[in-house]
């Protein structure tokens, strides 16, 4: 006859697996497959260097959006030098000296390179308001004193171009924000609607989707964005657009939300949530959206260039925001004129850091997307 023995000692269902308690978390697994990532992690670091400028676009720029030069339209980019006849002087520029052809009637700028002029730094310049409030004159860099600062050049009225991009800066990039904070807050309640009750619900949700986006998203934005008054104020123009591109983007979200919230409403931790007696609102935002808040943040990132090439767009074809506000798209619209920008090919300098943010939100979105699956 067999003996059977029983262990006296308490049952642990942790013992044995010591070396589980050491595996990172899902957190870590994220963060360490996102840095592998270099692409994504690089346009990461120039996003943030950008978002991080916004609050200090006056104070980084050299001149105010405004200032005007009459003495130098048209005038091409400064060379930045540091050495002047093999002597280390620091950042400065040579002075222009403008010539009438009178055969061409253009102003031709030659440069003195007999005077090299440092530039100046912590200095006063223009005056502006920081957040329209505080008044200030201090900047990063000013001109050399009695001398000019143009290293992208001058646009019809004399206006420094690189100061402008960077005021553009602050418009261009809020305005993506803005608008996919709009569209996600739309996505999110259609799609979770419509995924987590079914039936008519997400009958009348899915017709509404596809009456949307059966509608050519192009013309709908010319023709919303020419039908606001043009008594409106810049600001007001600037939220109309943000309200146009965020209502027209939340289609695509919605069903994605949806798709995910059909396959996890049948998951046993909802019917645990609502046996305990959680709304229908609570098990939405607090059980199931957070379990695919990774997709919805590489979906962010993707939707945040289309909202930028969006307002590009219609203030290209001046449709959008106007003049005295500055964004990307602002800039560009004074390339329109091909003879412009055949013979000032730098007015198309603007659409550098379109492409660069584009590209940067698109890398970031990738790994973001690559972190958050569980079988990359």
């Amino acid at each position: 006859m067999v003996a059977h023995f029983v262990d006296p000692v308490p049952f642990d269902p942790d013992a044995g697996r010591e070396g589980d308690r050491d595996a990172p978390s899902a957190r870590r697994l994220f963060v360490r497959k996102f840095l592998r990532h270099r692409l994504a992690v690089v346009s990461g670091l120039i996003l943030l260097v950008l978002y991080a400028s916004v609050p200090f676009v006056e104070w980084l720029a050299p001149y105010g959006q405004a200032r005007r030069n009459g003495d130098f339209l048209y005038a091409p980019p400064q060379g930045l030098h540091l050495f002047h006849e093999g002597r280390f002087i620091g950042p400065f520029t040579y002075p222009y000296r403008a010539e009438l052809d009178l055969e061409t009637f253009r102003r031709n700028y030659v440069m003195d390179r007999s005077r090299p002029q440092p530039l100046r730094f912590l200095c006063r310049g223009d005056g502006y308001l920081w957040f329209g409030l505080i008044p200030g004159e201090r900047h990063l860099v000013c001109p050399p004193e009695g001398g000019t600062l143009f290293l992208v050049g001058t646009d019809r009225l004399g206006r420094d171009i690189l100061s402008r991009m960077i005021y553009g800066t602050r418009i261009s990039l809020v305005i993506g924000l803005v608008g996919v904070a709009i569209s996600f807050a739309l996505g999110l309640l259609f799609g979770g609607l419509a995924g987590y009750f079914g039936g008519v619900v997400d009958a009348a949700i899915q017709r509404l989707i596809e009456l949307v986006r059966s509608l050519p998203e192009l013309p709908l934005w010319l023709a919303l964005s020419a039908a606001l008054p043009p008594s409106w104020s810049p600001l007001w123009v600037f939220f109309g657009i943000t309200v146009i591109l965020g209502l027209l983007d939340w289609p695509g979200l919605a069903r994605a939300v949806r798709g995910k919230l059909l396959a996890l409403r049948e998951e046993d931790f909802v019917a645990a949530a609502e046996l305990m007696g959680a709304s229908p609102t609570r098990v939405i935002a607090r059980h199931l959206i957070p379990n695919f808040m990774s997709h919805l943040i590489a979906s962010a990132t993707l939707s945040i260039p289309g909202m930028i090439l969006g307002e590009t767009a219609l203030s290209f074809l001046g449709l959008g925001l106007r003049p005295p506000v500055t964004s990307w798209g602002v800039l560009l619209n004074e390339a329109q004129n091909l003879a412009a920008v055949q013979l000032y090919p730098w007015l198309l300098v603007p659409v550098l850091p379109v492409l660069v943010t584009v590209l940067a939100f698109n890398f970031l979105g990738d790994g973001l997307r690559d972190a958050a699956d569980p079988y990359h």
